[in-house]
């Protein structure tokens, strides 16, 4: 399908990407869009031409049971094979989202030696060789402040390197050629429903499967909305289309303040050596790790039964 590049869309999106990926900071409320239109977000009709199939994961209601380490479903492996003949790469992954995606703090340690320590993960190795160079690469579908609908939105997309009228999801896309992809999309507009981040993210995903890329949806850490309702929306996503799920939430629970720092939604930090256990008392070492672990469950799962 075609994201539409109707005006509305555009601007909301832009708006809404506003808010900075800090709970503190207050965004700018598009008076002139919402007299304009119906609606505060616009519509998102999606005809899925991917449903469920059974499968033994609890249901989406019960996501705060669900394994913080994803397997793939045999609807996955169908979406990657169809992205191989379409010439996706094998060796290449492609992170979208907000500031807690950037390179300098996420997964982006794992292309330099002696920056991490695997200790007991060490059988994780060869998935940091297999991938080598996408995690420290600068994303077109990462920024501080973006949000679902953002990464629908051109105005978004970077000038220099993606094509007119094409979106930050579509730009990344296409020039990093993927096979896989995490979406961790943590930042939102708060007085949005958690009914109008699901439905951009379910574009999202229907944007993403046509292409042969298997997408991994992220369960956040904070709760700001105070119904983790996001992260139900998410789950519901992810049960919907068969897609793997890294359940960070689920990561964090056991950690001191569930890993998050006094304003409730960013991660406590400590460098990814995950063998010196005071460093792992703190919620980004866990990111890394098991945003790590569950790339390589996927790719594992994925490639499973090829020659």
């Amino acid at each position: 399908m075609k994201i539409q590049p109707a005006i509305i869309v555009l601007l909301f999106g832009f708006l809404t990407g506003l808010s900075a990926c800090s709970p503190t900071s207050s965004p700018a409320t598009p008076t002139a869009l919402l007299t304009a239109t119906s609606s505060p977000v616009p519509t998102v009709t999606v005809t899925s031409i991917y449903t469920s199939t059974p499968d033994n994961r609890l249901p989406p209601e019960r996501w705060q049971e669900w394994p913080v380490v994803p397997v793939v479903s045999q609807r996955m492996i169908e979406i990657y094979r169809q992205g191989q003949a379409q010439g996706r790469n094998p060796e290449s992954f492609s992170k979208i989202g907000d500031c807690q995606n950037v390179a300098t703090y996420f997964l982006g340690v794992f292309d330099t030696p002696g920056e991490y320590s695997l200790g007991e993960y060490a059988a994780l190795q060869p998935t940091i060789d297999q991938f080598n160079g996408s995690w420290s690469r600068t994303s077109l579908a990462v920024k501080g402040g973006m949000n679902v609908l953002s990464q629908l939105s051109p105005i978004w997309a970077d000038p220099k390197q993606c094509n007119k009228m094409e979106s930050p999801l579509a730009c990344e896309l296409r020039v990093n050629n993927p096979s896989i992809v995490i979406i961790s999309l943590e930042t939102w507009w708060g007085q949005q429903p958690a009914k109008d981040y699901e439905a951009a993210m379910r574009q999202v995903v229907e944007y993403v499967l046509p292409q042969g890329v298997v997408p991994i949806l992220a369960t956040k850490a904070d709760n700001l909305e105070g119904d983790n309702s996001i992260n139900a929306a998410i789950a519901r996503v992810a049960y919907d289309y068969d897609l793997p799920l890294w359940n960070f939430w689920a990561a964090v629970q056991p950690l001191s303040g569930h890993g998050l720092t006094e304003d409730g939604f960013h991660l406590t930090f400590a460098q990814p050596f995950f063998d010196d256990p005071i460093r792992m008392r703190e919620a980004w070492p866990w990111r890394n790790l098991t945003a790590l672990q569950s790339i390589d469950s996927v790719w594992h799962g994925l490639t499973a039964s090829q020659p």
